[in-house]
């Protein structure tokens, strides 16, 4: 894979308030990118906003969105869109990623809902993401997302994912634990899943821990360390298509930034041991 058309590069951290002080002080050389919610930062004036003004003239930052609701049958929120655009290019931000999901029926339910694997979903929700991608005149990727029952399903998991990006032609946020997770849930072998990804379409990844409620039920938390066959998915991932932008995902019991690093770090040393590994093969 060309690593060249990326427009990030290296190992991201997400961007949560509780960091900001931190990072505006003594911005760690190791991150090569952040990530925000823009729900949670397009409102913000004052001491914060300038903050995180100073964070976006000095560094790359993608978006990643927690409320547009692909899947719901609510009108789309076209107004919401174009506060995103203007957002998006008021700081300069790379890229705009959603969830593969919906968080709205007549007012927000304030949880990620699945969408039914069927094909009339996913005509429903490759249309909302044509159109979002017309306002912002851009594509934007689209996350596959943890679930825990499938309202319907005329197909596997896979197949809804794959044919929503191809019939709206967006780009895909490959998210590691969310494939662990469900592999665990639903009975499926987590690298078939990863294999059958179109690879050209992957824009960057997540990768995030969770939370073990028996060994046969995950919980998608973003509230602990990252396990070691999550880690091994996203090694093989590098080994399948090269390396691509990563970031770790962390929501909550947010531990001190030397903790957050060593994780970071783990990124930046598989995607070194890639390049090494490459770039020996054509030598």
């Amino acid at each position: 894979m060309d690593t060249t058309r990326y427009s990030l590069c290296g190992a991201g951290l997400g961007l949560r308030r509780s960091l900001l002080n931190q990072l505006v002080s003594d911005p760690p050389a190791d991150i090569g990118f952040y990530e925000v919610a823009p729900e949670n930062w397009i409102p913000i004036g004052g001491k914060l906003g300038k903050q995180f003004r100073s964070m976006t003239e000095r560094f790359d930052f993608v978006c990643h969105g927690l409320s547009l609701s692909l899947g719901s049958t609510d009108p789309l929120d076209e107004n919401f869109v174009r506060a995103v655009k203007q957002f998006l290019a008021e700081h300069q931000i790379k890229l705009y990623s959603e969830h593969l999901s919906y968080c709205s029926k007549d007012g927000h339910l304030y949880d990620l809902m699945p969408i039914p694997f069927t094909a009339e979903a996913v005509s429903h929700v490759a249309g909302r993401i044509k159109r979002v991608q017309d306002i912002l005149e851009q594509k934007i990727a689209i996350e596959n997302v943890s679930y825990y029952a499938v309202p319907s399903h005329e197909m596997t998991e896979i197949d809804f994912f794959n044919a929503v990006v191809a019939e709206a032609d967006c780009n895909i946020l490959l998210d590691l634990n969310n494939i662990y997770v469900n592999s665990v849930n639903h009975g499926y072998k987590a690298e078939a899943f990863l294999k059958a990804i179109p690879a050209q379409r992957i824009a960057y990844a997540h990768i995030a821990g969770h939370y073990v409620e028996a060994k046969d039920f995950l919980v998608d938390t973003h509230g602990a360390a990252v396990v070691d066959p999550v880690w091994a998915l996203l090694k093989k991932a590098y080994q399948l298509y090269g390396v691509f932008p990563t970031l770790l995902e962390r929501d909550f019991n947010i531990p001190a930034m030397d903790e957050l690093l060593q994780e970071v770090n783990i990124i930046n040393n598989l995607q070194s041991t890639w390049t090494r590994q490459h770039e020996k093969q054509l030598a």
